[in-house]
């Protein structure tokens, strides 16, 4: 298949925009609410209507009623003046006589033993069915016998009520177009911050570093620019310290390897004599060697962070562990005149970790120390159990640390930094991979100040 032949690939979807999805929502809630209100208000305008209709027809029927006993009773209202009457008002006369029949269009409406009750003075009103239709009734006995009837149809009450609909309808209407742009306008006020807070982090993601936004908004959008200041200035310094650390790490990069090229030069010029030829070589051996640690110790400074990471968790005797790291430190404390000493139980102390990244830590610190204790003095290696595990101690009787570089002892080049040119410094990672090691094995590192005059480095292991 050609490329010409191959179908095309399908384009992203366009994601619909906050503000437009609130406004719609909105919208949708407010036409909502209004349906079920007028709803509400249809069926309340109607039952009023009908109760006012109701009303106007019992007070009809007391009234034709009172006009039939001061005149000549139901002859009254046989009459065809006052049906036309009533006629108008699309109201139909029934007439019960005082022997309970019912003469008039509509008798049917009567209940049994409706025309009894009104006989017997009882006033009836409601709203009832005729032929299928609703309809409204009102009753009242005369004084002189007999009772009058007055049945209406309850579409009158709803001509009543039109005029009322439609001013509700008005009301509804208007409350659904001020809810809709009151809608448009809280998806802007919350959609416009966080257009701004993706504008900052898409400035972020090109580099910059001096982003800063104004919180605005409700309190979980105003979170969001609060976030991103402050992640903008934690890029910053992040950055600050790597480029620091970088130029740093060049600096210490360079001292070897301008040592070895200028020997490596005078050995391929001829000039270093035969009786010199051991020394060099001696001396690039040795910075060769310093290269070599500062390269491994970034590459395990790097590789602490990976998901990767490779601990082999055993049982391990930090007893013995210590020991053995003794019976070599002591070897080479020896020549320079330190004393090495370690205190340790005559059992095991048995933890379940990784001893080879334990040793990595003891050979470090040890490092650390005997490059900064002076000839006669003592370092201390130690290991005690206590309570959930165990802790490692490298102390010396070095020129030791502040409390302010004890806060900051296992910062990458922090000490490093403050220390250049005063003192023997390494390569400036080294007390910050101890404690990333520690940390990947559960463990704790701190700094303090050791009896012995110098610095402590004490190393908490958990038991497993």
């Amino acid at each position: 298949m050609t490329p010409a032949d191959r179908p095309a690939a399908p384009s992203p979807r366009r994601r619909r925009g906050l503000a437009s999805q609130l406004a719609l929502l909105t919208t949708v809630v407010a036409a909502v609410a209004v349906l079920l209100a007028g709803l509400v208000s249809l069926q309340l305008v109607r039952g009023a209507a009908e109760s006012q209709s109701l009303a106007a027809l019992e007070r009809q029927a007391a009234t034709l009623a009172g006009v039939a006993d001061q005149g000549t009773g139901l002859a009254l209202l046989r009459r065809g003046q006052a049906r036309r009457l009533l006629t108008r008002q699309q109201i139909d006369i029934v007439v019960v006589q005082p022997g309970g029949r019912a003469v008039g269009a509509a008798a049917g409406v009567l209940r049994p033993g409706e025309a009894d009750r009104l006989l017997a003075g009882v006033t009836i009103s409601g709203v009832r069915r005729l032929d299928g239709r609703r309809v409204l009734v009102a009753g009242h006995g005369l004084d002189a016998g007999g009772a009058v009837l007055l049945v209406q149809p309850a579409t009158v009450a709803r001509g009543l009520s039109s005029d009322a609909r439609r001013r509700t309808g008005i009301a509804l209407l208007i409350g659904l177009v001020g809810a809709a742009l009151a809608g448009g306008l809280l998806a802007r006020r919350v959609a416009r911050p966080l257009q701004h807070a993706a504008a900052a982090a898409h400035r972020m993601a090109a580099g910059g570093r001096d982003v800063r936004l104004t919180p605005a908004g409700p309190a979980e959008v105003a979170e969001v620019a609060e976030a991103l200041n402050t992640l903008a200035g934690a890029l910053s310094t992040s950055e600050g310290r790597q480029r620091e650390f970088l130029l740093s790490i060049s600096h210490e990069l360079r001292t070897p390897l301008t040592a070895v090229r200028g020997y490596a030069e005078a050995l391929a010029d001829g000039v270093v004599p035969a009786t010199e030829v051991a020394g060099t070589g001696t001396t690039m051996l040795a910075e060769s060697e310093r290269l070599n640690r500062l390269v491994s110790d970034l590459l395990d400074l790097a590789r602490l962070g990976a998901q990767d990471f490779r601990l082999d968790l055993a049982p391990v005797d930090l007893t013995a562990l210590v020991r053995q790291a003794g019976a070599v430190w002591e070897s080479r404390c020896r020549p320079v005149g330190v004393r090495l000493l370690v205190e340790a139980a005559a059992g095991p102390i048995v933890v379940t970790t990784d001893a080879t990244r334990v040793r990595q830590v003891v050979d470090g610190l040890a490092e650390n120390a005997l490059r900064l204790t002076p000839a006669g003095a003592v370092i201390v290696l130690s290991v005690v159990r206590v309570a959930g595990g165990a802790v490692l101690e490298v102390r010396d009787g070095g020129p030791g640390l502040s409390a302010e570089d004890c806060e900051v002892a296992f910062e990458r080049s922090a000490l490093y930094d403050r220390y250049r040119g005063v003192r023997r410094v390494g390569t400036g990672v080294g007390l910050a991979l101890v404690a990333g090691l520690v940390a990947r094995l559960g463990g704790s590192a701190h700094a303090g100040a050791a009896p012995e005059g110098g610095a402590a480095f004490t190393i908490r292991l958990p038991a497993g």
